[in-house]
């Protein structure tokens, strides 16, 4: 199947929203750098304007991602050999990406409004939200086995089974944008919500508590579980945020104006690594020490989304790179 993608096109709303997707081009100064050889970057596609967005490590030792703005999902092997899976239309707009406790790999489809789930031979299953518009974004597999999902116009927070059961849970706050999702150490999910400036944890019950962030934390954008609770980024400051299981907020300032701090990851050292969309992949530790490791070029190629992959590596995607990179966590 050939997809044409149009060039210079911007990014479907919802997802321009919740992703937080800003620009900036200026130099960095302040935290411990590594050389720009550490990182290594390879073509998604000979397709411009695919908008690689959320990516993954697959079971099969490759990285998956998805291919925003193209309708695809993309399989990368440790060389950047590339394999392309469309999904059922070029304006679907795949968004986050995770692995199922079945092998397979589940994916949001922001402007479809389904849950897609594709194995690693390509066969792929669409599951229709009950309600449309409803935005799927962030993506995560659930201490249930269940794949949680949020709406971030729908306001809810659902849950698809291997079947493609979905259940669905209102957010209290109005117009909450939920963005991101990630399991917590706690027996819980949780999730940033870009419209209301909180984090939220769900129960396997569907159970919901939010925890206001402090003023001028700005926009939430990706969260994961980390040393100490969960760890987010935040457009304002900006900051690196993390907030224990208890709702107590600490907040690690990043240097340089022009950071934009995005995706958010564990790296397979167990530190967390975070995008940043200046054009640099950061890694801080649980107290703080900031590592920037600047992306070649990377003005205007906005790091955006990243996760532990092959090589004992952290991968993300550039989302107007066209491309994803690789940089070595030790």
């Amino acid at each position: 199947m050939t997809v044409t993608v149009r060039r210079g096109r911007r990014l479907r709303r919802p997802a321009a929203v919740w992703a937080g997707v800003l620009l900036a081009v200026a130099a960095v100064a302040g935290p411990a750098r590594a050389g720009a050889e550490t990182v290594t970057e390879y073509p998604v596609t000979t397709t411009a304007g695919a908008a690689p967005f959320g990516i993954t490590g697959g079971p099969d030792g490759a990285v998956w991602f998805a291919e925003h703005d193209a309708g695809r999902i993309g399989r990368m092997a440790a060389d950047g050999t590339v394999t392309d899976f469309p999904t059922s239309g070029p304006d679907t707009g795949p968004a986050e990406i995770t692995v199922g406790p079945d092998g397979a790999l589940w994916f949001t489809e922001t402007a479809a409004g389904r849950i897609g789930r594709i194995t690693a031979s390509g066969g792929l299953t669409e599951f229709p939200l009950p309600a449309a518009g409803s935005g799927p974004a962030g993506i995560a597999l659930g201490p249930d086995r269940a794949l949680w999902f949020t709406e971030a116009t729908g306001n809810r927070i659902g849950r698809i089974t291997g079947g493609g059961r979905i259940s669905e849970y209102p957010v209290p706050t109005p117009d909450a944008s939920a963005g991101s999702i990630a399991a917590g150490g706690d027996g819980a999910l949780w999730f940033t919500e870009l419209g209301g400036g909180k984090v939220g944890r769900i129960t396997a019950s569907g159970r919901i508590t939010e925890f206001p962030l402090p003023a001028g934390t700005g926009f939430p954008g990706g969260i994961v579980a980390g040393p100490g609770g969960m760890w987010l980024t935040a457009s304002g400051g900006p900051a690196v945020v993390r907030i224990d299981y208890t709702g107590r907020v600490t907040r690690f300032p990043l240097p340089g104006p022009d950071s934009l701090p995005a995706g958010i990851a564990r790296g397979p050292d167990g530190q967390v690594w975070y995008a940043d969309q200046a054009g640099r992949i950061g890694r801080i530790t649980a107290n703080g020490a900031l590592t920037a490791f600047p992306v070649p070029d990377g003005a205007g190629k906005v790091p955006l989304r990243l996760a532990a992959g092959p090589g004992r590596a952290v991968w993300f995607t550039e989302l107007l790179g066209n491309a994803v990179g690789r940089v070595r966590a030790g």
